[in-house]
Order: structure tokens, then sequence, then C-alpha cells
């Protein structure tokens, strides 16, 4: 190295360090001096670097929020709640009011039940002894309420000091924690600008109001139980809800009046497809049936589990299960095949359009999430019960799979092929036959074999609301306690499950 090349060096090193300093400033915004030592000395260690920030632990939780260090902010929040609602309880609140309060009702009890020996005593009853034994055991009970009342009185005391000692372990945790967390936020903030940094009083007051509502409304609620009876029930009237009743039930009487041809439609054409399957699976004799499912096990997933679905359809129907495992495949394919109809055009057109699918995906989590039983109600509304409503029940809580992993499999097609293939002059109808349904073809398939197990799942949700089948079997074992009849009937829904998804998988593979 030469004399030039050396100063030079030596100036960017110091011209770095400066740099450095100066972003560190601009990221703290206060105390600059005392967070560029902390963090040169947590920069310099490989392992946990051990510090302690007085202004955090004493702030706690405020400091970590208004440094935006929300993650460890709530959790302190909560150890925090945790140990001042202790402390306030140990020195402010009733521990024994529990007690009492069952000595309340216990003696209400016990005053019926002196009245009653009276009455019994005077005509002389034969019942005299059992409610004297009565009365000697509800005032043992009261006696045993009175010690555990001045047990938990007695250890007031002691809950304070608890959570005294919890809240001091939590601020030493703080303490220590603080500089190697928000180190480790600087060196993000250093790649990415849009991390808050600096001391903004907007996040100070949101962080502050925050914590100290936590802190008082949960002081108050546990340590002074009644004092504040909004915070234990939401402040509401009943007129609301009745209200919103009132509306739904309209909305939907006026749906159903307007739209009764456009669900007498969509329910012949479940009938119509409903019918044909049920012909097909159960008008059609056993062993022709059974002939095709298991040549179509075979040739999907190969000879052994051709064997395995012979011997389950075998299972069905020794058991006397044929008839309605086959009724159960013509509801789960008609249910199916219209979900895998409208789904996969579906997801195709929304793999290439995500403003439409920023529209059909909050739909499709509102399918997925809702409970079945609250969606069947609407449902029986417009479709009434029976299969076509079993059907459509069945679509919405097992229809959304294929879409999603449609779009998320044609998503997943490289470009680079897509543009070679548009370089050589390939159409769009090529690009969608020959490019990108080959590559989606797993996804796809994955998604048809989700729909047809999430269908599946609801045959015993179906069978509520009218459909025939082995959920039908599962209901009444349900309803009767029918243990054997339950098991056979689950293991009978469980082999359908598994032969479809072979015949499914394997073709995948």
């Amino acid at each position: 190295m030469t004399a030039h090349e050396k100063p030079q060096s030596l100036l960017e090193d110091v011209a770095t360090v400066e740099n450095r300093d100066d972003l560190i400033a601009t990221f703290v915004g206060s105390n600059p001096d005392y967070y560029r030592g902390q963090f040169q000395n947590i920069g310099a260690k490989s392992g946990f670097s051990w510090t302690f920030n007085a202004a955090a632990a004493l702030l706690g939780p405020i400091w970590f929020g208004m440094r935006g260090l929300w993650n460890w902010g709530l959790a302190f929040v909560i150890l925090e709640t945790f140990a001042l609602v202790q402390i306030a309880r140990g020195l402010f609140g009733d521990l024994g009011a529990e007690a009492r309060a069952q000595i309340e009702q216990v003696e209400g009890t016990l005053a019926l039940r002196k009245e009653q020996l009276a009455a019994a005593i005077e005509r002389e009853a034969p019942n005299v002894e059992a409610f004297e034994r009565f009365i000697t055991s509800l005032e043992a009970a009261i006696a045993g309420f009175e010690l555990e009342a001045q047990q938990a009185e007695a250890s007031a005391i002691w809950v304070a000091l608890f959570g005294l000692a919890v809240l001091i372990v939590v601020k030493i945790g703080q303490g220590i924690m603080a500089n190697p967390v928000l180190e480790s936020r600087f060196s993000e903030w250093l790649s990415d600008r849009t991390i808050a940094a600096g001391l903004d009083q907007s996040r100070l007051a949101l962080s502050a109001c925050f914590v100290l509502l936590i802190f008082a409304a949960s002081i108050v609620h546990f340590a002074f139980p009644g004092k504040a009876p909004a915070l234990a029930d939401f402040p509401t009237e009943d007129v609301y809800r009745r209200t919103m009743i009132t509306w739904v039930e309209a909305f939907f009487n006026f749906i159903i009046l307007q739209g009764e041809w456009f669900f007498d439609l969509i329910t012949y054409g479940i009938r119509t497809v409903l019918d044909a399957l049920e012909l097909v699976f159960v008008e059609t004799p056993w062993i022709v049936v059974a002939s095709f499912i298991i040549l179509l096990t075979g040739l999907a997933a190969g000879t052994r589990a051709a064997i395995f679905a012979g011997a389950f359809l075998a299972y069905m129907g020794v058991l006397g299960f044929w008839e309605k495992a086959m009724t159960t495949l013509a509801l789960l394919g008609t249910a199916a095949c219209i979900s895998i109809v409208i789904g996969i055009p579906l997801g195709m057109f929304c793999a290439r359009r995500p403003r439409l699918y920023s529209v059909v995906r909050p739909i499709m989590d509102f399918m997925q999430t809702m409970p079945a039983f609250v969606f069947m109600i609407p449902v029986i509304a417009f479709f009434g019960t029976g299969k076509p409503a079993a059907v459509v029940t069945t679509m919405i809580f097992g229809g959304t799979p294929v879409v999603r992993l449609t779009v998320l499999g044609l998503r997943g097609v490289p470009e680079t092929i897509r543009e070679a293939a548009i370089a050589y002059g390939g159409s769009k109808w090529y690009l969608l036959t020959k490019v990108d349904l080959p590559l989606a073809a797993p996804s796809i398939l994955a998604g048809i074999n989700q729909t047809i197990m999430l269908s599946l799942a609801m045959v015993v949700v179906a069978s509520l609301i009218g459909a025939k089948g082995l959920g039908e079997d599962v209901l009444e074992a349900l309803q009767y306690a029918s243990v054997g009849q339950g098991i056979l009937a689950g293991f009978a829904i469980l082999f359908c499950a598994m032969i479809l998804d072979r015949v499914v998988q394997g073709r995948r593979s």
C-alpha cells in the first residue's frame, strides 16, 4: 500500500463511522450517544449481549410501543397487567367476596329447608330426618365457605407480594431485552426505510393510551368486581338484536319471493344431475358398479389399490351399506362435479385477473370459515329440505379448494416458459392447453382431491336436511347412542373417501 492509499482508506473508514453514527441518531431520535455505545457493544459480540435500558424498564410496554416494537410490547402488556392485577387484588380487592356470595346462596336454601322441616315436624311427616340431615350438610357447607373466605382474606398480602415479584421480574426483563431488540430493529431499518424510526408523538400517545387503558380496565374489573358493570357486559339493548332479526327476515323473504324462479331452476339442474348419478350408482347392478370402481382404481393407482378397493366394497355389501354408500357417492358426485365444473374455469379466469380474485377470495374465505350449520339456514330457506339443499350445502363447504389451487397452479407457471411459447408464435389457446394447464395440473388435481374430501366430510351434516345415505346411519347412531351402528357406518364413509382419494391421487402421480 502506498503512502497516498493508506490515508485515503482511513478517511473512508472514518466517513463510514460518522455515517453510521448519524443513522443511529436518526433512528433512535433521543440520547444518540447512549445508543451508539450500546449498539457497538451488541454488534461486537456474536452471542447475546447483556445490557440494561433503564427507560425501557421504567416505561415498560409504552417504551416498546413508541419504538414500534409491538411484538414485544403486547407480550409485556399482558405480563404487567397480570402483575398489577395481583397487586391491586391483594391491597384493595375483596378476595373473600366469592366465598361470601356462596354463603348467601346457601343461607337462602337453608332458610327454605328449615321452614320445610318445621312444617314436616308439625304434621309428623316421615321425612323429618332427611330434612335434618340436609340442614346439617348445609350448615357444614356454610362453615366451609366461611373458612375459605377467611383464608382468602389472610392470603391477600401474599397475593400482592407475588404480583410485585412478577412485576419486578418483568421490568428487569424489559430492561435487558430493550437494547438488543432495538439494535435488531435498527439493522432492519437500514435495509427497509419504511420501518418506523425516531420518536413520534402520535406513536407515544397511542402506546401510552393503549397500555394505560388495558391496565385501568383490567385492574378495575378483576380487583373490584361489580364496581364497573359496563366492563363485564357489553352495553347494549335487546331491541337492537330484535330489530336486526326483523330486517334479516324481511330481506330473505324478499329474495325468496323475487327469486323463486331462479332457485327452482337451480333445483331442477341439481336434481337432473343427481338423478342421473343415482341411476348409475344405485339402479345399476352392483356387480357392474363394483367392477367399474375396481378397474378405475387399478388403472389410476395400481393393482394393490384395486385389491383394497374391492375389499372396501365387499365390506359395504356384506354389512348392508351398499345402497346407502352408492346414494352417498351419487350425492357427493353431484356436488363435486358441479363444484369442479364451476371452480376450474373460475380459477382459470381469476389467475390472470388479480382484481377479480381480490373480490372472489373474501367470498371463498366466508364460505370456508362460516360454520356449516349457519349457512344451512339460508339454504333451507331458498331450496327447502332434501337432496338438492344438501348438494348446495356441500358445494358451499367443499367448492373453494379447487378454485384456490387452480389459481395457485396457474400463477406458479414460470413466466419464462410462457414467454418462450409466445415468442414461438403460440396462440392464447395453445398457451392455455399446452403450457399453463399441463404445468398447473398437479395443483389443479390436488384441488379436485380436496374438494371431493371436503364434500365427503359433509355427508353427516347434510343428512340433517334430508340427504340420505351413510350420513343418515351416523346421525341415527348419534341420536340413539348406537355405538356399533355409528362405527360401522363411519368406516363405510372412510372407505369411500379412501377409494376416491386413491383414484385422484394415483392419477396425479
